[in-house]
């Protein structure tokens, strides 16, 4: 497509060429004193200077022909440079896909192993003496007693609250209501 749009340039600007030379041969031949009877000084020149003049116009449309072709290869070298770098860049989008991907899953892994563990824990001190529960409870991070009294339903809650520092449960109390 692009050689056929260069090509058309290179015909146009052929023609306009040419149509130049048509009007200036045909000015010089319009200030002749009679066709048949040419200057004396201009005998034998006319002709002379139209293949000169030929020879000119040749000369103009191989340079312009031999800028074009430049012009065209150096396109396609850039072409070809963009799609190189085209097809890394595509292989690296789909690298870090790959790895986001992997990542993600892995992640997904990691969270349902802390859940699983985590659901032990309060199943355990489910199980336990509200009074046991309480001390091992408070032994504990404070942040990891508020996640893991989140969790637990309303009766556990309960039976824990009377053996666990008050600050932490009116932490965890406090908590819960800015939601509401």
């Amino acid at each position: 497509m692009k050689r056929l749009l260069v090509l058309g340039i290179a015909v146009a600007v052929f023609a306009g060429s040419m149509f130049h030379e048509k009007l200036r041969l045909g000015a010089l031949n319009a200030g002749a004193e009679t066709p048949s009877e040419p200057a004396k000084g201009q005998q034998g020149q006319q002709p002379l200077s139209a293949s000169r003049a030929a020879r000119e116009e040749k000369a103009l449309q191989d340079a312009r022909r031999q800028q074009i072709a430049e012009k065209e290869a150096a396109l396609a070298a850039k072409e070809q440079e963009l799609k190189k770098l085209g097809a890394k860049l595509d292989s690296q989008v789909k690298a870090l896909e790959d790895s986001k991907k992997r990542l993600d899953d892995s992640l997904k892994v990691q969270k349902k192993a802390q859940d699983e563990k985590q659901k032990k824990m309060i199943g355990l001190f489910k199980k336990m003496r509200p009074e046991q529960a309480g001390q091992l409870m408070d032994k504990l991070e404070e942040d990891k007693v508020i996640s893991l009294l989140n969790q637990m339903d309303t009766k556990t809650i309960i039976k824990l609250v009377p053996f666990l520092k008050q600050p932490r449960v009116l932490k965890w109390i406090n908590e819960n209501l800015k939601g509401v």
